[in-house]
C-alpha cells in the first residue's frame, strides 16, 4: 500500500473499510474537519451506486466498465451486479498503480472482473487494453460508470468529450451514468478553511447541475434526470434520509437509444 494518501482510500476509510492506512485516514480527518459533511455525502453516493447497478441489471445490462474505481471493496460494482446476475462482468480502471495492484488481489478468483491501469482521459488506450477487450463485448450494451470521477478532470481537458468518446464506441442500448459533486457554500468554505489550516487542498473540480447535464449530450437521461443522490430512485426513508434535497452530489444516468 502507498505512502502516500488516496482519495480512493480516504473514502473507504470514511465507509468503515480496512483498506487505507495512517496516512489517509490523516487526511481523511483533516478533511473532515473542515467539512465534517462529506462522509455522508460519500455514503449517500454509494448507497446510490448500489440502487443504480440494481436498476441496471434489471434493465438486462450485464457488462460494466468502472471509469475511476478506486479500491472495489466491499458493496462495490462486481458484488452488486454478480449478486443480481451471477454472469455479469465488470471492468474496472484506475490510474493510481498502488491502487490497481491492491485491487487486483481483492479480485483474485472473480473471472468476471478485471482491473486496467491506466488514465481515464486517454479513451483509445482504455478501450483497446486486453483486460477490458478479453471481457466485455461492446457490440453488446455495457453500462459506463462514471462514479465521483469527473471532478478530478478539469475543464482542460473536456471532461464532456471525454464521456462523448466512450458512448461512441458503445452500441445501442447501453448506458452513461455520471454522480458528481456540486458547488455549495459548505465545500467553499470548507476547501478555504482546509487552505488556512493545513496547507493547499486536494484538486477538484465543482460543477453546477446544468453543468453535470451537460455530460450526457447524444443519450436519453433517464427519469428523474440529474438530482441529488438520495432523490435518484430511492427505495426506502432511509435512502432519503433528511433534507435528501439539500445534498450536493449530483447524479444521471443515460441511455444510449
Amino acid at each position: 500500500m502507498s505512502d502516500q494518501p488516496s482519495i480512493a482510500r480516504i473514502r473507504d476509510y470514511w465507509m468503515g473499510g480496512t483498506h487505507h492506512n495512517t496516512v489517509d485516514r490523516e487526511l481523511g480527518e483533516q478533511i473532515t474537519v473542515c467539512a465534517p459533511h462529506l462522509p455522508y455525502l460519500v455514503r449517500a453516493q454509494r448507497a446510490w451506486m448500489a440502487r443504480l447497478v440494481q436498476y441496471l441489471v434489471e434493465q438486462g445490462v450485464r457488462q460494466f466498465l468502472d471509469l475511476g474505481s478506486g479500491v472495489p471493496v466491499e458493496g462495490h460494482v462486481h458484488e452488486i451486479a454478480q449478486d443480481a446476475a451471477p454472469e455479469s462482468r465488470v471492468v474496472y480502471v484506475d490510474i493510481d498503480p498502488a491502487i490497481v495492484g491492491e485491487a487486483r488481489e481483492i479480485l483474485v478468483g472473480n473471472v468476471g472482473t478485471a482491473y486496467v491501469n491506466a488514465d481515464i482521459r486517454d479513451v483509445s488506450t482504455v478501450l483497446a487494453a486486453p483486460a477490458l477487450t478479453n471481457l466485455l463485448d461492446l457490440s453488446q450494451p455495457v453500462a459506463v460508470l462514471f462514479i465521483d470521477t469527473l471532478i478530478h478532470v478539469n475543464d482542460v481537458h473536456d471532461p464532456a468529450g471525454i464521456v462523448a468518446k466512450y458512448m461512441e464506441a458503445m452500441s445501442r442500448g447501453s448506458f452513461v451514468a455520471v454522480s458528481h459533486f456540486s458547488e455549495s457554500d459548505q465545500l467553499n468554505e470548507g476547501l478555504g478553511m482546509f487552505s488556512r489550516i493545513y496547507g493547499t487542498p486536494p484538486t477538484v473540480t465543482l460543477r453546477e447541475p446544468d453543468r453535470i447535464e451537460t455530460f450526457f449530450a447524444g443519450v436519453e437521461l433517464v427519469e428523474p434526470g440529474v438530482v441529488p443522490v438520495p432523490l435518484w430512485r430511492p427505495t426506502s426513508e432511509h435512502d432519503l434520509g433528511r433534507n435528501p434535497e439539500l445534498a450536493q452530489v449530483h447524479a444521471g444516468l443515460g441511455l444510449k437509444a
